[in-house]
């Protein structure tokens, strides 16, 4: 049977070099779950597969947009679908890896037909955001889907105004189009997920931030500037450093806030991953019971 193999994590764990290995063993390539690596002008803050690391395996959704584009969880879902018809007629296994959960899920589990978002609206929606801000935003999810309001995160720009945008195009609520049922794939799905000791990946954190510094991050973050609005930007990293560049924070205090918001965000990887009963748990130097595992299961 087809088999993909999910390898996932959180930011900092080790994911990359192990992927790498894992796919060498069974000869196979790499989709990236990794919803910001997606894009080709953010390698250094994304921590992307290096030109050698590409080498070494054929990589699949990395650097295929470009700041501007717009992309969604469902559209992931139906090109990574779409591509694994294709690589399942040449292969018997591929290898899954990343840290984005609406994109692992997306693959594993389905994501809902909810409408597509048509330009008029989503450029009407953006431009209340822009003109009337959050807070009137979330107090109009409140009258239009209350049920959605209880739970989305009111802090998160991208999803109530997602929420919004389908409120408007379709006249019913948000909620109506979440059902939340697993889809059926073809093809076994198994997920190794790996983790490492708090201290130990907070560690691997803060020095993998000081690297990307090394790197050139502040280049990096400085050529797409002009581009700081666009929510493909709205991450780790790059926020941090548009507040260096304007002056509000100094270069220690926003490189010290990388690895604090690095450090949040892989504990928001951790709890959504712990949910999911179906991930079989490793340390990242485990690869020979990693090994054994799959074959047991393959």
């Amino acid at each position: 049977m087809k088999t993909l193999i999910v390898l996932i994590g959180p930011t900092g764990v080790g994911k990359t070099e192990l992927s790498l290995r894992l796919a060498e063993h069974y000869h196979t390539c790499i989709i990236s779950a990794d919803s910001r690596q997606l894009y080709a002008d953010l390698k250094i803050g994304t921590a992307a597969p290096t030109p050698e690391q590409l080498q070494r395996v054929k990589h699949y959704l990395v650097g295929t947009l470009q700041l501007t584009d717009y992309y969604s969880a469902a559209q992931y879902e139906a090109e990574v679908l779409k591509l694994l018809d294709t690589l399942f007629t040449e292969q018997d296994t591929v290898l899954l890896t990343g840290g984005s959960m609406m994109y692992v899920d997306a693959v594993c589990k389905g994501i809902d037909d909810i409408p597509t978002v048509d330009a008029e609206t989503r450029q009407l929606m953006l431009h209340k955001y822009e003109t009337e801000g959050l807070e009137r935003l979330c107090a109009e999810l409140k009258l239009l889907d209350p049920e959605y309001y209880k739970i989305v995160d009111l802090k998160n720009p991208k999803r109530v105004i997602h929420a919004l945008e389908i409120c408007y195009m379709t006249g019913k609520t948000y909620t109506s189009f979440r059902t939340q049922q697993k889809k059926e794939r073809p093809f076994r799905i198994v997920k190794i997920g790996l983790t490492r000791d708090r201290e130990e990946l907070y560690d691997r954190i803060n020095q993998r931030v000081e690297l990307m510094i090394e790197d050139g991050l502040i280049e990096e973050v400085k050529q797409v500037y002009p581009y700081r609005t666009l929510n493909s930007l709205n991450t780790v990293g790059y926020k941090e450093v548009f507040k260096y560049l304007d002056g509000e924070w100094t270069l220690p205090f926003a490189i010290e806030k990388i690895k604090q918001n690095s450090r949040i965000y892989s504990r928001k990887q951790m709890t959504w991953f712990k949910r999911d009963e179906e991930i079989r748990w490793f340390h990242p130097e485990q690869e020979t019971e990693i090994l054994a595992y799959l074959r047991s299961v393959m």
